[in-house]
């Protein structure tokens, strides 16, 4: 009885019919009219299946469950019908916005297998969700980590920037942060293509050749095609492929997706040229100052970020060694091998896959030691 069964109609009398016939079976919870149905959802839910009658005053059968579908898309819809509206119930189906529908009178055996079937639906969907959830969330772990190996300073760069990005989204208000942060991660993939000279280079703040200029400017393009082919990060992956776009005022999106797409661009271009700025010494001040006179940037996005800090919360530095490394350290200078090799930089937050790559490092080459790295206070 887990699985909660919302039924909602514009008689009392039909609801106590369906708790007499039903109560024993199924968890029922019932609502007289759409706007009670709504409360219910908010205050009761979730429920796995949500059935509503067509013809109800006020707000009817069609609206309230594409309200639901806003409110709890994870409920499976059904809807109830008379025989006059069969037409009107046929249409709605075919949209794809109610599993199924049932007319009036429905006997107590065929509303219990509609149920059943729904209540079915409502498990299969949330498994598959489930595991592409997990799948997702394994596919970015996997991804990071590797560029933490492979990549240290790219890893270390998007650790940073998801800062900024999330700074900006928190004042922005946006909804499903976790896109544009997952972006920011992964922002740096493409990178694992580049000579690791190249990157030094631009990090440093050095210039670089036309060849490596061109060879850079590939990188998100790269990370793009990498991404576009996990399921469920194709928005990501558009994200990613507009990090170097050039802020246009007043811009023709399409739709909605298109504007949050290139919104996101938008605050990685923004974040990743405030990251190298500072981390070639310009205080933030300064680098927004310089951001603004170079007149490529979204202007609400450098007003958001004049608030932002690279790192947040108290936090102190400590010094220590590679075996008392633990997840969640923010590293507050570059790990070098003692054969002069960068392993991380400044700004990498330790992860299970980090402290073993250094384990190894160290009992192999070496690692120069102690190494400052930022703690909670």
């Amino acid at each position: 009885m887990a699985d909660k069964i919302l039924f909602v109609d514009d008689e009392q009398n039909i609801l106590e019919a369906y708790q007499r016939h039903l109560r024993k079976k199924f968890d029922i919870v019932t609502a007289v009219g759409a706007m009670a149905g709504l409360e219910a959802i908010s205050t009761k839910g979730p429920f796995a299946v949500v059935v509503s009658d067509l013809r109800m005053p006020g707000m009817n059968g069609v609206e309230f469950l594409a309200k639901v579908w806003e409110k709890e898309p994870r409920s499976v819809r059904v809807m109830l019908t008379g025989q006059a509206d069969m037409n009107d119930a046929i249409a709605v189906v075919n949209e794809g916005n109610i599993f199924r529908f049932l007319t009036k009178p429905c006997p107590p055996d065929q509303m219990i297998k509609a149920l059943d079937a729904s209540i079915e639906q409502h498990r299969l969907l949330n498994a598959e969700r489930e595991l592409l959830e997990k799948t997702l969330l394994a596919s970015i772990k996997v991804l990071t980590e590797v560029l933490s190996i492979v990549n240290p300073a790219a890893f270390g760069r998007g650790s940073r920037i998801k800062k900024y990005v999330k700074h900006m989204t928190s004042k922005l208000g946006l909804s499903k942060p976790w896109r544009f942060e997952i972006a920011a991660m992964l922002s740096q993939l493409g990178c694992v293509t580049l000579p690791p000279d190249t990157l030094m280079k631009l990090y440093a703040g050095q210039p670089l050749s036309d060849e490596e200029v061109k060879i850079y400017a590939s990188h998100p393009s790269v990370a793009s095609k990498l991404l576009s082919s996990i399921p469920r990060l194709e928005s990501i992956s558009q994200i990613v492929g507009k990090q170097q776009m050039v802020f246009a005022e007043g811009g023709d999106d399409a739709s909605e997706l298109a504007g949050e797409i290139e919104l996101g661009g938008q605050m990685l271009n923004a974040a990743l040229r405030l990251d190298q700025l500072i981390s070639n010494g310009v205080k933030r001040e300064a680098a927004l100052v310089a951001m603004r006179k170079e007149d490529i940037y979204n202007p609400d996005l450098l007003e958001i970020l004049s608030s932002a800090e690279v790192v947040k919360g108290s936090q102190e530095v400590r010094a220590i060694n590679t075996c008392e490394l633990m997840n969640g350290m923010i590293l507050n200078e570059d790990i070098m091998s003692k054969s002069g090799r960068l392993l991380l930089s400044r700004g990498t937050e330790v992860t299970e896959a980090v402290k073993i790559n250094l384990m190894s490092i160290d009992c192999n080459v070496g690692i120069v030691e102690p190494f400052r790295v930022l703690v909670e206070a």
